[in-house]
């Protein structure tokens, strides 16, 4: 993810989908079994279909509900295009992948108009996304409906430089924990960042003319390489996860342990005690894809609009 992610009791059951059963019937695996049977095999082969030509836009499906969910809730409202609307918001400006929520909708309008919303078609390609890339399955409860605001002014996502605590203050003001915060961050395992995201921590890092002394010493060269320090290229991409961009798995955590962590969010997991030992367990392989499967769940179900809140959009560029 181009950037990173949310103790109130109330903040947290509305984060998780309880409070939004009193105004509608919340979400549900299967939710569309009996409306549009064929909705979750549609969106799954739209998305194979795309990968199959650009395996990179799967980090793209997957920052992307990310980046949904943390502003107004998992509504689809990144998707919305225009001026001053989230998907113009400075952080949203490399998302990829919105073609592939167009074409899924185009295909399951013509086989169940009306019935499958934008935010729900988000949150299946972000998990077949997933999968295509090597990751484990999980049920994603469907039942969304889109959001009718998207606003440029609301996008305050998780940062690159974000320290731990930041990190968590922001997971938990959206009712994820710790456990979500280093799980859901694990996600950097496929995609790519850029060099202007870099260029401090590589070059002069919190104005001390020099590199983050916690980045590997054999691995910074390389980094430099990338993203010379007057290369004048602050687009370029650099991969999240060293020598594994495209393939969803643990390597990610073991870069980390190795000072191999590119964002300063990332290298911090390993050196904060209270993310640490979970960075260890990852990387050894274990509960990973399993945990990951919970945390986007408990993810995808915040601030959801069910019921007859918000709207089942026509096309997902556009409010109806």
């Amino acid at each position: 993810m181009d950037g990173g992610f949310y103790l109130l009791v109330v903040i947290g059951l509305v984060s998780l989908g309880v409070v939004n059963s009193v105004h509608g019937q919340g979400t549900r695996v299967g939710f569309y079994s009996s409306t549009c049977p064929r909705a979750e095999s549609i969106v799954r082969s739209t998305v194979q279909s795309h990968l199959n030509s650009d395996l990179t836009l799967a980090a793209g499906l997957l920052r992307m509900h990310f980046h949904d969910c943390f502003v107004q809730g998992c509504d689809g409202s990144v998707l919305i295009s225009g001026n001053n609307t989230e998907k113009s918001a400075v952080p949203n400006l490399a998302l990829r992948g919105f073609e592939v929520i167009d074409d899924a909708k185009t295909q399951l309008e013509a086989a169940c108009p009306n019935v499958v919303s934008c935010a729900d078609i988000l949150a299946l390609a972000a998990r077949d996304s997933v999968v295509l890339s090597g990751g484990v399955s999980w049920q994603v409860p469907t039942g969304r409906r889109d959001g009718v605001v998207s606003r440029e002014s609301d996008v305050e996502l998780p940062g690159p430089d974000d320290s731990v605590d930041l990190q968590k203050q922001k997971f938990a003001a959206l009712g994820l924990d710790t456990k979500d915060l280093v799980t859901l961050v694990g996600g950097h395992t496929i995609g790519t960042t850029s060099c202007g995201l870099l260029s401090s921590r590589l070059y002069n890092f919190n104005g001390r003319n020099g590199p983050d002394p916690t980045i590997d010493p054999s691995f910074l060269p390389q980094l430099q390489a990338l993203c010379p320090q007057n290369g004048g290229a602050p687009s370029k991409r650099v991969p999240l996860d060293n020598g594994s961009q495209t393939k969803f798995d643990t390597s990610y955590f073991n870069n980390v342990k190795k000072g191999r962590g590119i964002l300063q969010s990332d290298q911090a997991l390993w050196t904060d005690p209270s993310t640490k030992a979970l960075v260890q367990r990852y990387s050894l392989g274990l509960t990973f894809n399993v945990d990951f499967g919970n945390s986007m769940v408990k993810m995808s179900n915040i601030g959801v609009k069910t019921g007859s809140e918000g709207e089942i959009r026509k096309k997902c560029s556009a409010f109806n």
